[in-house]
């Protein structure tokens, strides 16, 4: 599930990104940012303060581990078009994959202890739960719309 609220997070990253080139695809991608970031700030109950301390480190992280996965992704597109892959390249681009889940662990751990100077104890346990529901919610969304 953790791995899964990651690559929602990265998702939201990526559409934040693609927002800028201005297609019609993009609007529906920054109104779901715009929401995610809405609900936080609802159901973790942060104050004006708050916001303006945490909400550009959340997005800073959400940068950072979009970056990750977008470094895997594109190490595997550029194996997947070869004709004939070696080994050693196969090993890499499954090593980025596999190794996106540690580095987003450890990018997760940096930011928890820079969100703890600023959100109480109850507040970082309540930004986990937003976070996830979140991720339901845009499964059930999804779900429904096939």
């Amino acid at each position: 599930m953790k791995r899964f609220v990651f690559m929602i997070i990265a998702l939201l990253a990526l559409t934040a990104t693609v927002s800028a080139q201005g297609n019609s695809r993009s609007r529906f991608s920054t109104d779901m940012y715009q929401a995610k970031h809405e609900m936080i700030i609802r159901e973790v109950g942060l104050t004006q303060t708050q916001q303006k301390q945490f909400m550009p480190l959340y997005e800073q992280m959400e940068r950072e581990i979009y970056q990750v996965n977008r470094n895997a992704r594109t190490l595997a597109a550029e194996v997947e078009k070869k004709k004939n892959p070696t080994d050693k390249e196969y090993e890499a681009a499954a090593s980025a994959l596999s190794n996106t889940r540690v580095q987003e662990g450890e990018i997760e751990a940096k930011y928890f202890e820079k969100f703890s100077k600023i959100l109480s104890k109850k507040q970082l346990f309540l930004l986990k739960q937003a976070e996830a529901k979140f991720t339901r919610e845009m499964l059930s969304k999804k779900k429904g719309k096939k």
